[in-house]
């Protein structure tokens, strides 16, 4: 069966909070039809940080506003609006928000519906649509 297509606005998704001033709004998904590929869109707080990850498959982060680190392979990469990353499965990462007085908000592309998280910390694992689900 072929899904249909779908214009989705975030404004009228129920955001999901993460933890540590981040929070998503899931938008490509299976449940909207999504076969190879999700996404969404993270906002941080200022100064908020998520914690150290990688996932299973390849991501992509566009940065769509405020300014950004990515903390990726012991490095630490600025980024301003529209700068795009690449990221390959099993890389430990982080975005924090550069800024300690506006918000910055990304959009995230895995490419794979069956995406998963891992924490470094703590080595928990769980699939990124699980996070989404209720």
């Amino acid at each position: 069966m072929t899904a249909s297509h779908i214009v989705l606005r975030p404004d009228r998704i129920k955001a999901h909070e993460r933890g540590g001033g981040a929070r998503t709004t899931p938008l490509v998904l299976p449940s909207v039809g999504a076969t190879t590929f999700i996404t969404g869109i993270t906002e941080f707080a200022p100064a908020a940080a998520i914690p150290f990850h990688s996932h299973n498959c390849e991501e992509s982060v566009v940065l769509l506003e405020g300014q950004a680190y990515l903390d990726i392979a012991g490095e630490v990469h600025e980024l301003r609006a529209l700068d795009t990353t690449f990221i390959p499965p099993n890389v430990p990462h982080r975005f924090r928000n550069r800024s300690e007085t506006e918000g910055m908000k990304i959009l995230w592309i895995y490419a794979s519906t069956n995406a998963t998280r891992t924490l470094v910390d703590t080595g928990e694992t769980r699939p990124v649509t699980a996070e989404h689900s209720n």
